[in-house]
C-alpha cells in the first residue's frame, strides 16, 4: 500500500514570468486572455473598449475589427466554464473563433450595473466550481442572438433585403440573393441602433452546428502553456511589500503576545501586525453572498517585509505566545472519532422520513447496521492560500485567485466599511480551488493585514504549512446505517443516522435515491457541538461521504442477501422513476467486463450515486464506477482498470466532459485510499505532502469513461462533481470480494488488507 502513495514533496519548475495588473480598472481578459493594465476611464470597472466598438449587452460587445468580447461573471478554475462562456456565444452569433476573448465582468461592473449579473446574495452568478449552468447559457445565447439579429437587422436596411435571408458565419454577413457581403464591423453603429420587436430566443438544440458537435479545448490554455496565465502568485505592483501569516495553531484560540523588538533588524523587515477576530457582520455594508455567509477572522499574526522569504525567515523567528481555547482539549483523532460515532447512537434531526421505520424494523427478519467514517481532508491546492491587497482611507483593491470573487467583494466591503462603489477586486487565474477559495475568508484575511499597513499594496502568502494547517476541510463525518430486508432480499427499511461538528454537510444523504425506492426511510442529522475545527466546501461537498456510506452499506445487503452487487443495485434502483440509474448500471456490466472470471486475489467492485439531484427525477448527474482490483496475499492493493459511465441528461463538450470524468475519479480515488487529517491537541498535524500523500500518475490505473448511460434528458447537468463519490465505495467493495474485509473508514492506506494466511 506504502508503494502507491507520494512519501515526498513534489518537485515543479517555477514559471519565469510576472504581469502587472494595474490601476482602479484593471481586468482579467480571458479568451484571448491578455492579463494587462487598464486605464482609468469612463468604464473605470473594466479594460476600455476598442474605439468603435458596441456592446449589445452588459453579456458582450463587438468591436470594428470583429473581435468580439464575452463578459463571464465566473472565473475558470479548470472546469471549462469561460470556454462554455465563448462556446455559447459562437453558437449563436457566429464569428470567428478566434476573434472571441472572455473578460471578467467584476463584482465593482456588477454592482455599477445594478446587479446585472447577480444579486449579491444569488447564488452562482459569481460561484466557480460548478461545470455547467442552464441560466448562464440561456443568458449568454440570448444576447448573442439578439446582437445577430440587430447586425442582420441593419445589413438588410442598408443591402434592401429581408433580414431572414441573411445568412452568418465566420463574422460576416451575407445575402445570397443580392451577392452582398460584409464582416460584422461595417454595420456596429447602425445595429446598435436596432430596436426589435422582441428579443430573440436561442436556437433550439436541433439547429445547434456547434455546441454538442465541436469539442474546443479551453481557450486559456496558449496562455497557461506560454506561462502568460497570472495566478495570484504571480501578481507584482509597484511598490508591493509581502507579508508571511501565521494563525492561532488551535482554531478558534487567540493570540497573547508577540516581541516585533526580536525581529525589528533582520533584513527587509517592515512591521508585526496583529489581526484581530471581529464580528463578521459589521460593519454591515452588502448582504452576505451565497452560501456560506460571512467567514469570519481567525487570531493570526503576520510579518511586513520587502520579500517574501525575508518576512518568512522573521515569522519564524518572532517570539509569539497563543492562548489555544477550548480546541486544544481534543487530545488526538481517536477522541474526534469516537465523539463522531458516539453522536450516530443518539437521535438527530430529522432531515427526511416516509413510511415507519420502526414499525417496519419491529417485523424482525434480517437486519444489517453498519457504521462509516470519513476524516477531515485538504483541498491541498497546488496553489497556497495568497492574495494582493492595497488599503487607503476611501478605497480598496485586490488581486485575488478566488473561487468566488462577489464573495471576495464583500468580505472586503465588510471588514473595511469602504463604500462598495471604491471596491475593486481583480480576478487570476486559479492554482486549484475545490472548494477551499469558495468560503472567502482567505479574501478577508489579505483585507485585514493590509489594513494594519495601509497606503501600500500588501501581497500576503500562506506558506504551504499554514495552508493546509489553517484549512476549512472536507468535515469529519460519521454515519450509522440500518436495514431491514424483504424476502425479496431488498430493504423495506432504512434509517440514516449522520453526525459532525457544526456546518458539516448532512444534506448529500437526503439527495440521494434511497428515500424514494424504499418504503420506510429516516435520514437524522446530529451536531457534535464542540468540535472546532472549521470547515467548508470541498468537491462534492456531503455527497463525497454519504456515497461512500451509502455505497458501502448497499454492498453489505447484497451480501446479507446473497446476491450480485451489480443486479442487486439494478433491481433496486429499478424501482425508482428515473431510468438513467439503471442505464448507467447496465452500461458499466456491459463495458466493464462485470461477470468474467478473474484470478484469485482480483475482484470487481461497483457504486452509483446523484449529485444534484436533491430528490428529483431526471435531475442532477448519475454517475457509477467499476473498479477492478487486485490485493496480493501479503496486503498490496493494485488498481488495474475504472469504468465509469453516467447520465446528466445530454452533454456538449465530450472532450471536456471526458476530461472532468477523468480528473474526478483521480480525485476520488485518492480521497479514498490516501487523505485524512489528524489532531494532536487540538492542531492539525500534517503540514506539506510528505505527511499527506497523492497519489502518483504511475499509479493511477486505466480509466475508461463510457457515454451510453446517457438518456438524453433534456438537461446538461453538472461533471467535475459527480464521480468524487463513487470510486471510493467501488473499491472498497472490491476489496471486500478479495479479502473479505470491509473498509468502513478512509483513508484506506491505514488498512490491513493481508489475507489469505498471509503473514
Amino acid at each position: 500500500m506504502k508503494d502507491h502513495v507520494i512519501t515526498g514533496p513534489l518537485q515543479m519548475n517555477r514559471r519565469g514570468f510576472i504581469v502587472s495588473m494595474l490601476g482602479a480598472g484593471g481586468a482579467l481578459v480571458m479568451g484571448s486572455l491578455q492579463a494587462g493594465a487598464a486605464e482609468l476611464g469612463a468604464r473605470p470597472w473594466e479594460m476600455p473598449l476598442a474605439e468603435g466598438a458596441q456592446e449589445f449587452t452588459p453579456w458582450l460587445a463587438v468591436a470594428p475589427d470583429g473581435k468580439v468580447t464575452v463578459y463571464a461573471a465566473h472565473p475558470d478554475v479548470g472546469n471549462g466554464v469561460v470556454t462554455q462562456a465563448a462556446s455559447y456565444v459562437y453558437e449563436e452569433l457566429a464569428p470567428r473563433w478566434d476573434d472571441i476573448q472572455v473578460e471578467y465582468a467584476s463584482p465593482n461592473r456588477n454592482y455599477k450595473l445594478d446587479n446585472f449579473y447577480g444579486n449579491v446574495g444569488g447564488p452562482l452568478a459569481y460561484f466557480a466550481g460548478r461545470s455547467t449552468s442552464e441560466p448562464r447559457r440561456v443568458a449568454y445565447m440570448t444576447a448573442a442572438a439578439g446582437a445577430r439579429e440587430r447586425l442582420k437587422a441593419a445589413a438588410a436596411a442598408e443591402w434592401g433585403v429581408d433580414a431572414a435571408a441573411i445568412t452568418v458565419a465566420e463574422g460576416m454577413l451575407a445575402h445570397e440573393g443580392s451577392g452582398n457581403s460584409a464582416p460584422f464591423g461595417d454595420f456596429l453603429a447602425a445595429a446598435a441602433a436596432v430596436t426589435l420587436d422582441s428579443e430573440p430566443e436561442p436556437k433550439p438544440r436541433e439547429e445547434w452546428t456547434f455546441l454538442g458537435k465541436e469539442t474546443p479545448a479551453k481557450i486559456q490554455l496558449p496562455q497557461i502553456v506560454t506561462g502568460k496565465a497570472v495566478y495570484g502568485m504571480d501578481v507584482q505592483v509597484p511598490g508591493m511589500v509581502y507579508a508571511a501569516l501565521r494563525q492561532s495553531p488551535v482554531m478558534g484560540g487567540r493570540l497573547k503576545s508577540f516581541d516585533f523588538e526580536a525581529i525589528r533588524d533582520m533584513p527587509g523587515v517592515r512591521a508585526a501586525v496583529e489581526v484581530v477576530p471581529n464580528d463578521p457582520g459589521e460593519p454591515n455594508k452588502v448582504e452576505p453572498p451565497f452560501p456560506f455567509g460571512l467567514a469570519p477572522l481567525q487570531s493570526a499574526v503576520a510579518v511586513i517585509a520587502d520579500h517574501y522569504w525575508q518576512a518568512r525567515t522573521a515569522l519564524d523567528a518572532l517570539p509569539v505566545e497563543w492562548d489555544d481555547g477550548p480546541g486544544a482539549k481534543w487530545t488526538d483523532t481517536r477522541m474526534m472519532n469516537e465523539a463522531a460515532f458516539a453522536a450516530t447512537g443518539t437521535e438527530g434531526d430529522v432531515l427526511l422520513s416516509v413510511g415507519d421505520v420502526e414499525a417496519d424494523f419491529a417485523r424482525g427478519g434480517t437486519i444489517v447496521e453498519a457504521q462509516y467514517l470519513t476524516p477531515y481532508c485538504d483541498q491541498v491546492t497546488m496553489e497556497p492560500l495568497n492574495g494582493t491587497c492595497l488599503v487607503t482611507e476611501d478605497r480598496v483593491e485586490m488581486w485575488h485567485p478566488s473561487q468566488h470573487t462577489q464573495m471576495a467583494w464583500a468580505m472586503a466591503a465588510q471588514q473595511t466599511g469602504v463604500d462598495p462603489d471604491n471596491i475593486e477586486v481583480h480576478q487570476t487565474f486559479v492554482g486549484g480551488g475545490f472548494g477551499r477559495r469558495v468560503f472567502s475568508e482567505d479574501a478577508r484575511m489579505v483585507v485585514a493585514v493590509a489594513q494594519q499597513y495601509p497606503g501600500v499594496p500588501v501581497h500576503t502568502i500562506w506558506s504551504r504549512e499554514e495552508s493546509m494547517r489553517q484549512g476549512r476541510y472536507r468535515p469529519l463525518m460519521a454515519g450509522m446505517l440500518k436495514a431491514r430486508l424483504g424476502d425479496d432480499g431488498l430493504p423495506t427499511a432504512l434509517l440514516a443516522r449522520l453526525s459532525g461538528g457544526p456546518g458539516f454537510f448532512s444534506s448529500g444523504m437526503a439527495d440521494v435515491a434511497f428515500p424514494l425506492v424504499i418504503e420506510n426511510a429516516q435520514v437524522e442529522s446530529v451536531v457534535v457541538p464542540d468540535f472546532h475545527i472549521l470547515t467548508g466546501p470541498y468537491r462534492g461537498p456531503g455527497y463525497n461521504s454519504t456515497i461512500f456510506f451509502i455505497e458501502s452499506f448497499i454492498d453489505e445487503l447484497a451480501d446479507a442477501a446473497g446476491q450480485d452487487p451489480l443486479d442487486y443495485r439494478i433491481a433496486l434502483y429499478s424501482k425508482w422513476s428515473d431510468p438513467g440509474w439503471v442505464k448507467v448500471l447496465e452500461e458499466l456490466r456491459d463495458k466493464s467486463g462485470w461477470g468474467e472470471p478473474l484470478p484469485a486475489g482480483q475482484a470487481r467492485g461497483v457504486a452509483i450515486g446523484n449529485w444534484g439531484m436533491g430528490g428529483r427525477t431526471e435531475a442532477g448527474t448519475t454517475c457509477g464506477a467499476v473498479v477492478h482490483a487486485e490485493v496480493s496475499q501479503g496486503g498490496q492493493l493494485t488498481l488495474h482498470r475504472i469504468d465509469v459511465a453516467f447520465d446528466s441528461g445530454r452533454v456538449m463538450n465530450r472532450d471536456a466532459v471526458k476530461a472532468q470524468l477523468e480528473g474526478g475519479t483521480i480525485f476520488g480515488l485518492n480521497m479514498a485510499l490516501n487523505e485524512g487529517l489528524n489532531i494532536r491537541n487540538g492542531r492539525i498535524v500534517e503540514g506539506n505532502y510528505d505527511q499527506y500523500p497523492m497519489v502518483r500518475i504511475g499509479d493511477i490505473p486505466e480509466i475508461h469513461v463510457h457515454f451510453g448511460g446517457l438518456t438524453d434528458n433534456d438537461r446538461f447537468d453538472e461533471i467535475g462533481e459527480p464521480p468524487i463519490g463513487p470510486v471510493g465505495p467501488a473499491l472498497a467493495n472490491a476489496v471486500f470480494q478479495i479479502t473479505g474485509k470491509r473498509m468502513r473508514t478512509q483513508p484506506f492506506r491505514e488498512y490491513d488488507l493481508s489475507w489469505g494466511g498471509a503473514a
